[in-house]
């Protein structure tokens, strides 16, 4: 592995910072409201389940109390 010195090292970084795409701020923000409709619908559906699982055992479990 060949050694970079510290000044080459950093105008290395530089161009490979120069070379990303930063995302606007509509992306970011429309990604952003992605993520939590997600995370809402998620913890919507792992309640329904949690629900019905409850629901299930409640009355398997009361059949025989």
């Amino acid at each position: 592995m060949a050694t970079t010195n510290p000044v080459q090292f950093i105008q290395q970084v530089r161009a490979e910072v120069g070379k990303v795409v930063w995302p606007t701020r509509r992306e970011v923000l429309l990604t952003t409201v992605m993520v939590f409709v997600m995370a809402a619908l998620t913890a919507v559906f792992f309640a329904l389940v949690d629900l019905l699982i409850r629901t299930g055992l409640t009355g398997i479990l009361g059949m025989f109390g």
